[in-house]
């Protein structure tokens, strides 16, 4: 008795490598298309993060102002509480309470800090101690990058908002009633913050 054999021919295998190689590909392709959206949704993310982070940080700066004035860097005069003009290579610069010391260090609560903007990095920086001298160096942190502009606006106690302070009107004591933060951010726009700080 003659039993035929029944199996796969040379043709039907190459037909069937073909077509497993093609939805291959296409899977592939797919898959690359997935991940990329994927890093892009993932990188979006972290930018969007580092800004909630940077205006929160910027806002409990403000919030925490005191009116505690600094030697400057020679010890002959005084620096206000709050320094924001256009004549500074620094954006804003202030004493701020609120340091914390888990260590328990001897050194003050009070802590000075500034904001400034080089090429495009929105960073802050503060000083170890309050009446620095003129080697001191700042910490820095750089919190953002891609930025446009960064403006500060200082609500007096006419109400009125200011481009710098002290302002003319204002003693080197005093503090603002209100700080308006706008950051413009290259790809997102401008975002702005209205923060209350007068005690």
């Amino acid at each position: 008795m003659n039993r035929r054999q029944s199996g796969f021919t040379l043709l039907e295998l190459l037909v069937a490598i073909a077509v497993f190689a093609i939805i291959g590909v296409l899977a592939t392709g797919g898959l690359n298309a997935v991940l990329d959206q994927s890093a892009i949704a993932s990188d979006g993310l972290e930018r969007l993060n580092r800004i909630q982070r940077s205006v929160r940080l910027i806002s409990d700066d403000l919030y925490q102002l005191h009116p505690r004035t600094v030697r400057d860097e020679l010890g002959r005069a005084t620096e206000a509480p709050v320094i924001a003009n256009d004549q500074n290579d620094f954006l804003i610069r202030f004493s701020r309470a609120g340091w914390r010391n888990p260590a328990g260090l001897p050194r003050s609560s009070i802590q000075r800090v500034q904001y400034r903007l080089e090429e495009g990095e929105l960073i802050r920086e503060y000083w170890p101690v309050l009446d620095r001298t003129l080697g001191l160096e700042p910490e820095s942190t750089v919190l953002l990058d891609d930025v446009a502009e960064v403006d500060f606006e200082f609500l007096d106690y006419d109400n009125v908002w200011q481009q710098q302070w002290p302002s003319q009107d204002t003693e080197q004591s005093q503090w603002p009633k209100a700080v308006r933060i706008k950051i413009e951010i290259e790809g997102l726009g401008t975002l702005q913050r209205l923060i209350e700080v007068a005690g």
